[in-house]
């Protein structure tokens, strides 16, 4: 969903300010689920990697473009499942960046929401984080707040996603 800055009326060249609204809201969602789950500090870089985390699963599991008329608890489920420990949510991730960014070339329409998924998705990847070592747990379940223990650098995405998906839960 894109919407056309004031700027922009019927009949103009179309140069009005694009604001990426499905991102935005699907940032939003995040946001609000992790503030719910109060587990990070919203300072923290842990936090976003959450809420990054978490908004790219929103974002990505829009497949008919009715994000921001969604109901929050009718989707719970499907987030639960896309950031579920064995699934893997970064090949989805990788797949849906990819598919959004074929339709986005076929069509003549800026595509910002998209632009700062991807924008997301390269900070996940490429930002390092010491945490748990989340291997080194038995079950691979994450254990937060542990002052103790291994600790490695992981990619954000490995720490955001399970602080998502508990923070699903706790909603």
């Amino acid at each position: 969903m894109l919407y056309r800055g004031h700027d922009d009326t019927e009949g103009t060249d179309g140069d009005g300010l694009v604001v990426p609204m499905a991102w935005l809201y699907a940032e939003y969602i995040a946001d609000e689920l992790l503030r719910t789950g109060d587990l990070m500090p919203p300072t923290s870089f842990e936090f976003r990697a959450g809420r990054d985390a978490l908004a790219l699963t929103v974002f990505l599991s829009d497949t008919d473009g009715e994000l921001p008329g969604i109901r929050v608890v009718s989707q719970l489920e499907t987030w639960l499942s896309l950031t579920a420990y064995d699934q893997p949510w970064q090949d989805w991730v990788r797949g849906r960046l990819t598919e959004l960014a074929a339709e986005a070339a076929g069509a003549d329409a800026p595509a910002p929401d998209l632009a700062l998924a991807a924008d997301a998705w390269r900070w996940l990847q490429e930002t390092e984080l010491l945490a748990p070592d989340l291997d080194a747990v038995p079950g691979g379940g994450a254990v937060f707040g542990e002052e103790d223990g291994p600790k490695v650098w992981t990619p954000a995405w490995r720490l955001g996603l399970p602080l998502g998906h508990l923070a699903i839960h706790l909603f």
